[in-house]
């Protein structure tokens, strides 16, 4: 019983074959039969000598090519009523190749229509009779309506306005990092004009209640531990976190 063999990317007998003639860089309308017949001969060998059962269906082609083969080197004109005709032995497998060309490049597109449509989601039809069945509303007003509901939103409109003219919307200037160490280098001179060597990281923030000057004092103190104007001190987890001088002078310009 013979069933369909797929070798490397050849899936059939002709595929290997248009294989051949393409890569031998042939018209498939005058094939080299014999130098065709040759590279298939030896494939049909390649096969059996990596123990692959031939299929039928290319031993078919192959005793076909032979034949071919054999017709290609007898005379090939005949005489019919007084006419010759020259007959070619490759007409009949040309025809077959075309064929087979012609439907496989069908079958590659269905599959390329396959893979795009595997990729498509359609969405599931929706009953919206519900919205098309109830007409539009209009509001029914006339001239005079429309003139004194408009007249009323420009009132408001003015009102609005006059209210936002009494008042000024003002943002406090956040603070950068540079101007925090030059406070907290001002709070140190202080402190120690005064003999006090440890302040707490709380006596540095401004405003306490802003978690942005929080967090600006504490970067601020973290660069000038580095730079090792300041040291910290906690004695517990979460505990108060102490600052005092470091190796560098406070006076020291940065």
């Amino acid at each position: 019983m013979s069933y369909k063999v797929s070798l490397q990317s050849f899936e059939g007998p002709f595929d290997l074959l248009v294989y051949l003639i393409e890569n031998a860089q042939m018209s498939i309308y005058d094939i080299k039969i014999a130098e065709i017949t040759k590279q298939y001969m030896e494939y049909i060998e390649q096969m059996k000598s990596m123990d692959v059962m031939v299929a039928t269906e290319f031993m078919v082609l192959a005793a076909t090519l032979i034949d071919i083969k054999s017709k290609m080197i007898l005379p090939r004109t005949t005489e019919m009523e007084g006419t010759y005709i020259d007959e070619d032995p490759r007409s009949e497998l040309v025809e077959r190749l075309l064929e087979y060309k012609k439907y496989k490049k069908g079958a590659e597109l269905l599959f390329e229509r396959e893979e795009y449509m595997s990729l498509v989601y359609e969405k599931p039809q929706e009953d919206i009779s519900a919205y098309l069945e109830e007409p539009d509303e209009y509001l029914a007003l006339d001239i005079r309506q429309f003139a004194g509901a408009f007249n009323l939103f420009l009132s408001k409109k003015k009102r609005e306005e006059d209210v936002r003219s009494h008042y000024t919307r003002i943002e406090r200037e956040k603070a950068t990092i540079e101007s925090r160490m030059s406070l907290i280098k001002n709070r140190f001179k202080s402190a120690l004009s005064h003999g006090l060597r440890r302040l707490s990281l709380k006596d540095l923030i401004p405003n306490k209640k802003d978690r942005y000057d929080v967090v600006v004092t504490f970067i601020s103190v973290l660069q000038m531990m580095r730079d090792k104007y300041l040291d910290a001190e906690q004695k517990s987890t979460y505990g108060e976190i102490s600052i005092i001088p470091g190796e560098r002078e406070i006076e020291d310009e940065q």
